[in-house]
């Protein structure tokens, strides 16, 4: 399904991801537009390309105690603890919402083990109201969250058992920002059966109250994501993009700090297909309609017939 003519978005930002036809680049990042269709009281739904469910456990999770977000100076930090309803009520309350939300639904799925990651990715994909999941392996605000992303060997090792247990739907992983060598990591995930990756999650961070002595976060340390992580995501991206996922043909998805069309303008040049927005949303629920108008601008202005052509199009 395509909803390229959605709300009147020039069909010059149509975009392509790993088989879903997006109206634009833009999508919704995981935890930050609730489940399916929270943010439809904000903007209509059909003037974004996708949007991302907060990640989906095999057991509900009340999450992390209070302060679980906090500002920071160029971004927030959040450690909100993958809280959830856990996969029976999401697939049976949430599942059904999909069809008629107006635009395309990712699925984000977490685990602490293997056996939790392919039960709830199989029960995701045999519902028939997901074209993609995004599997979450770098999550900074849960004990065992980045676990099965620390290293090429443990996140091949949980994408062998998760790879052969997601048939129908598109198979997206989430990095994390802190990897030791980023194209290993992406390599290793497309080796094992990635149809696209997205870069990247919150980066490991900590706040303390110097009145108090106390760390900020209920969970001491937390992920930081807004501005302060931008410029560290394009390098990700335009090193991945290089060296693996251009000749492997798998898109990228990025994720850190989009506030403007300007952000995921240099997002697409480095390397990216589509453009999450995340603690924007936080800001301004609204704001991704702004960042839509702001592309079809800059696309025009590049004289471009598709935002496609831009994709890793910074000069060498």
């Amino acid at each position: 399904m395509c909803y390229k003519y959605a709300v009147g978005i020039p069909e010059m930002l149509q975009t392509s991801l790993a088989g879903l036809d997006l109206c634009n680049p833009v999508i919704a990042a995981a935890g930050t537009c609730g489940y399916v269709d929270a943010l439809a009281d904000a903007m209509p739904l059909s003037s974004i390309g996708a949007i991302t469910t907060k990640s989906i456990t095999r057991e509900p999770r009340p999450g992390s105690a209070p302060w679980r977000i906090i500002p920071a100076r160029a971004g927030m930090l959040n450690a909100i603890g993958l809280a959830n309803m856990g996969v029976a009520r999401f697939l049976a309350e949430e599942a059904p919402k999909v069809r008629g939300c107006g635009t395309h639904v990712i699925a984000s799925v977490a685990g602490h083990t293997i056996d939790d990651y392919v039960a709830v990715a199989s029960a995701v994909d045999s519902c028939g109201a997901f074209r993609a999941i995004e599997l979450n392996v770098s999550c900074p605000n849960t004990s065992t969250g980045r676990h099965f992303g620390a290293d090429p060997a443990t996140l091949r090792e949980v994408l062998a058992a998760v790879r052969p247990a997601v048939t129908h739907c598109a198979l997206f992983v989430k990095l994390a920002p802190d990897m030791v060598d980023p194209v290993a990591m992406a390599d290793a995930a497309i080796a094992s059966g990635a149809n696209a990756l997205t870069l990247c999650n919150t980066m490991p961070a900590m706040a303390i109250d110097v009145a108090t002595r106390q760390p900020r976060l209920s969970r001491r340390q937390g992920g930081l994501s807004g501005p302060a992580i931008h410029p560290i995501v394009v390098r990700i991206v335009h090193d991945v993009y290089a060296r693996v996922a251009r000749t492997a043909g798998v898109p990228i998805i990025a994720i850190g700090g989009v506030f403007s069309w300007e952000d995921a303008a240099e997002f697409i040049l480095a390397g990216a297909t589509g453009v999450g927005m995340g603690t924007a949303l936080f800001v301004d629920p609204a704001s991704p309609m702004r960042v839509v108008r702001g592309l079809a601008r800059w696309a025009r202005a590049q004289q471009v017939t598709s935002i496609s052509q831009l994709v890793g199009q910074v000069t060498q």
